[in-house]
């Protein structure tokens, strides 16, 4: 087989050669190349390929269809909807993701952003660089606090498992599942979920159902001193409208790592402007850890894969 990796997987020299020796020891061909977003380059990189492995790199219909070689798609990342799906499987094109390899990072960055709105923690890093003190900016504690979480997979829940250790009541919203409520969370519609939330984090993936689930309609719901986290995906939130809310004081605060395109963003970009948000250029998933269990499931998927045994299957 003719394996194609087409972006950096994260992890070093020596660690990658270890993975890819193995196939090549097998008998396969793997070839490395540099990020693009050059169609043509794409194209010509995935010509003779067998197996592709991206990682968040776009890859549309078009390239897909000129490779006409081409079996499995080995993505390297949780989220899926960078790929034209469809047409991968109307040319019978079998797919795995990584999911998994991130849970713990993305719930820490989340709990990270929580408590750095909610301690005013780069307002004060300021003032004390300018020889100042925590004057007019004392902030709040996390224990006590209801956090609505809208996405209840194994981000989310690792999440809720953190908050609820530190003191949270932990609600969600119902509309993406059949889950019951328990012990851990209470389940309820998106309106109630908004209105009883101190904090709402997204935990969901990029679907039709949730695109621009949080907007200006469901922004109204929420309390005027709630926070809100995005570690999701950026087409879960209408920036526009989040940005409308955070500069009007419509809600307290926001935190965002996803946007509508990879960082780097466009100077247009609504949240760049907008008041009290911190903006991080898609870091959740990205830790020296998660990118070694990534590339341990990456491989691992190809290994299974040409033993007939499709593992991950998106």
């Amino acid at each position: 087989m003719n394996i194609v990796l087409m972006e950096s997987l994260g992890i070093s020299e020596k660690c990658l050669k270890q993975y890819s020796d193995k196939l090549i020891n097998e008998g396969h061909s793997f070839k490395t190349y540099d990020r693009t977003s050059d169609i043509e380059k794409q194209k010509e990189q995935l010509k003779d390929a067998d197996i592709a492995i991206i990682a968040n790199m776009p890859l549309c219909f078009e390239v897909i269809k000129s490779a006409k070689n081409l079996k499995f798609i080995d993505i390297a990342f949780t989220g899926v909807d960078h790929v034209d799906i469809n047409c991968a499987k109307e040319l019978k094109i079998d797919i795995s993701n990584a999911s998994g390899y991130s849970n713990d990072s993305v719930a820490e960055l989340t709990i990270c952003m929580i408590l750095t709105l909610l301690r005013n923690v780069r307002e004060t890093e300021k003032s004390c660089r300018a020889l100042g003190t925590k004057e007019g900016l004392v902030g709040n504690e996390l224990k006590g606090k209801t956090v609505g979480i809208i996405g209840t997979g194994a981000i989310g829940m690792t999440v809720a498992k953190i908050l609820n250790f530190m003191g949270c009541k932990i609600i969600a919203y119902n509309g993406f599942s059949n889950k019951q409520s328990n012990e851990l969370i209470t389940y309820m519609p998106l309106k109630e979920m908004l209105e009883n939330s101190d904090i709402v984090t997204l935990h969901c993936p990029s679907t039709k159902e949730s695109k621009h689930l949080i907007n200006k309609e469901t922004l109204s719901y929420m309390k005027k001193d709630a926070i809100l986290i995005n570690t999701a995906r950026g087409a879960v939130v209408d920036s526009i409208a989040l940005a409308q809310a955070l500069n009007e004081g419509k809600i307290r605060a926001a935190a965002v790592d996803v946007f509508d395109k990879e960082p780097p963003l466009n100077n247009d970009e609504p949240l760049l402007s907008a008041k009290n948000v911190l903006l991080t250029p898609h870091i959740a998933f990205a830790t020296e850890e998660s990118m070694q269990k990534r590339a341990k499931i990456v491989f691992e998927n190809i290994d299974m894969w040409l033993c007939g045994k499709q593992i991950n299957k998106v």
